[in-house]
């Protein structure tokens, strides 16, 4: 949970990082790529982890604009990335413009009611899980897998 919007913020970058990191291995022609036909790809994996914080950062007040249509994966990493950049920047702007206090408050979500700290937890952790099934997928794809934290056996 996150009690000062500095935390967010320092954490978010850091992941944005490990992130882009992981989108800019993918090359345009692996981007079909699936543990198995019918599963996830490390396209949709990209688009949804550049999509996603728009729709979950709404729980929390946050309000970041779309930067493509969710259910059109592009063709091109430098698409991607490029979308997935604008994203991050937007929430790191809207989460900087809030207070520390307004973190702690209770708003609806999920069902119940949370923080808005709990809602950025998320997205963070969110962000890591698509990460790390993205960097499984690197790897059978035959790319190069990043050291987001920790060096890979590529970089031994």
């Amino acid at each position: 949970m996150y009690r000062k919007v500095e935390d967010f913020i320092l954490d978010w970058n850091e992941s944005v990082a490990g992130t882009v990191s992981v989108f800019n291995a993918m090359s345009d022609n692996k981007l079909d790529q699936a543990i198995v036909e019918g599963h996830s790809t490390l396209g949709w994996l990209a688009w949804h982890l550049t999509n996603a914080p728009v729709f979950l950062s709404k729980f929390a007040g946050f309000e970041i604009p779309l930067v493509g249509n969710p259910k059109e994966v592009p063709t091109s990493v430098k698409t991607i990335v490029e979308a997935y950049e604008i994203m991050a920047q937007a929430l790191s702007n809207a989460v900087s413009n809030t207070s520390d206090e307004a973190l702690l408050e209770e708003v609806a979500a999920f069902g119940s009611t949370t923080t808005r700290s709990q809602i950025l937890r998320k997205i963070v952790d969110h962000q890591t899980h698509h990460r790390g099934q993205m960097t499984v997928l690197l790897r059978q794809a035959g790319l190069p897998v990043p050291g987001v934290m920790g060096p890979t056996r590529e970089q031994h």
